[in-house]
């Protein structure tokens, strides 16, 4: 209707064009999975902060620090993203069906609304569990026991986090509930 929505943000809509055009550039932070926790740009130029250094890890880290798991280094993490996703909507709401984003990446893609950028960002999560043309789920990676046993093929696990190039489910498995998520993304925009 006529009703006017707003959004309480640091970013201003012209420093929100230029944070969502990083998210859709496939080479930053949009995989084929969600989003990246962090920029596949630092897989080539790793941070550095006098000894320390941060780089894109898209699985587990190399680095055993804290038992070894990722860290944030790269991999796609589904309550980020979902929330991610909710910001987007807002978003949308309160810029309008005119405000659009581009990739920073790709000047040849065309720009895209922040919902279509939150649905797109969705589809890829969903992705993750869903058979591909070959009949592979990204979420098995290379077990081939979970990818083509028919007695394993259908037991999905929600894993706690996913690898940010291949979608392969890491970290704990059947015991985290945010992955769960799935369904409400399901439920959003599959309906």
């Amino acid at each position: 209707g006529d009703e006017r929505r707003y959004v309480l943000s640091i970013a201003d809509p012209k420093q929100f064009q230029r944070i969502a055009g990083r998210l859709l550039d496939p080479n930053e932070f949009m995989s084929p999975h969600g989003i990246r926790s962090l920029s596949q740009f630092h897989r080539d130029h790793p941070f550095h902060l006098g000894e320390r250094s941060v780089g894109y890890e898209p699985a587990e880290s190399q680095a055993q620090l804290k038992g070894g798991n990722s860290n944030w280094r790269g991999p796609v993490w589904f309550p980020t993203s979902y929330l991610l996703i909710s910001s987007l909507l807002r978003f949308s709401d309160a810029l309008g069906s005119s405000f659009k984003v581009q990739s920073t990446g790709d000047s040849k893609a065309k720009p895209i609304t922040p919902r279509k950028l939150a649905e797109e960002i969705a589809n890829r999560m969903i992705g993750i569990f869903l058979r591909d043309s070959s009949g592979r789920r990204p979420c098995f990676g290379n077990y081939e026991k979970f990818q083509n046993d028919r007695h394993w093929r259908d037991c999905l696990l929600f894993n706690e986090y996913f690898h940010g190039d291949t979608g392969a489910g890491l970290g704990a498995s059947h015991q985290t509930g945010w992955t769960g998520l799935v369904a409400n993304l399901i439920d959003e925009w599959r309906r």
